[in-house]
C-alpha cells in the first residue's frame, strides 16, 4: 500500500517503514505524528482518489531528528551595475519515518484554536480644518502690445530692430515718427554703417498698407540708401 499525502505544504508519495525528509515540523524528536490531507491511496489494483482528500484516510510517522539539509549558494548579479552577491542557505528538515497508512475511520485531529483577535478600537473623528480663505488673485498683466516686424525696412536686420524696440520704438507707426538723425544716434551701438535716411518714409508707407509701392521703392534701394 502507497499513498500521496501533503506534509508542510509538499507532497510526498509514502509507504510503510518509508524514510522522508520534510520542511521542519513543530513535533519533537521521537514523537508521533500524523496527517490527514491524503490525496490518494494505492492499494495493488484498487486506487482511491479524494477530492481533493480522501475523508477518513491518515498517514501515521515518528519524528526521527531534525537536521540542515546541504547548503544551496545563492547568488544575485546585476549587469553593468557593479552588484553582486553571494549567499548559503540550508533548509531546516524534519528526518521522519512512515508507520503506518490508514485508509479510512481515523478521526482527524482536532484544529488548534486561534488566538481571540482583539476588536480595532475605532478613531475618533477627526475635526475637519476649516477651509482657507483664498488668497486673493492678482489681477493678470495684459501682455505687451506686440510690435511691427521693423525687419520689413529696407536696411533694418534683427540686431537694429531689437534695439530700435528696447528704445521703444516697436511700431511702423513709431519709426516714422522718428527722424532719421534720432534713429542714427540710437542705434550708434549697433556695428556698420547704416543710412537711416529713408527709414522713417519707408515705416510710413508700411505703416499706411502700400506694401506694393514699398516693394517696388525697396528694390531700387541699396541697404537703405536711395
Amino acid at each position: 500500500m502507497y499513498a500521496i499525502v501533503e506534509i508542510a505544504g509538499q507532497q510526498f508519495k509514502v509507504a510503510k517503514d518509508q524514510k522522508v525528509f520534510v520542511h521542519r515540523l513543530a513535533t519533537e524528536e521521537g514523537k508521533k505524528v500524523s496527517f490527514d490531507n491524503v490525496l490518494l491511496i494505492g492499494d495493488g489494483d484498487k486506487v482511491t482518489i479524494g477530492a481533493p482528500a480522501i475523508d477518513g484516510a491518515q498517514v501515521g510517522a515518528k519524528v526521527v531528528k531534525h537536521l540542515k539539509g546541504d547548503k544551496v549558494i545563492v547568488f544575485k548579479k546585476k549587469r553593468r551595475k557593479g552588484y553582486r552577491v553571494k549567499n548559503g542557505h540550508r533548509q531546516s528538515l524534519t528526518e521522519i519515518v512512515i508507520e503506518n497508512i490508514t485508509a479510512s475511520g481515523a478521526k482527524k485531529a482536532a484544529p488548534k484554536k486561534e488566538a481571540k483577535k482583539a476588536e480595532p478600537k475605532v478613531a475618533a473623528p477627526v475635526k475637519e480644518a476649516a477651509p482657507k480663505a483664498e488668497a486673493k488673485k492678482a489681477p493678470a498683466k495684459k501682455a505687451a502690445a506686440k510690435g511691427d516686424d521693423l525687419k520689413k525696412i529696407e536696411g533694418i536686420g534683427p540686431k537694429i530692430a531689437q534695439t530700435l524696440t528696447d528704445a521703444g520704438i516697436a511700431t511702423f507707426a513709431e519709426l516714422a515718427k522718428t527722424d532719421a538723425a534720432k534713429i542714427s544716434e540710437i542705434i550708434a551701438g549697433v556695428r556698420g554703417n547704416h543710412v537711416t535716411d529713408t527709414w522713417p518714409k519707408q515705416a510710413e508707407m508700411a505703416a499706411a498698407g502700400e506694401w506694393d509701392a514699398l516693394k517696388k521703392w525697396q528694390d531700387e534701394l541699396d541697404g537703405g540708401k536711395a
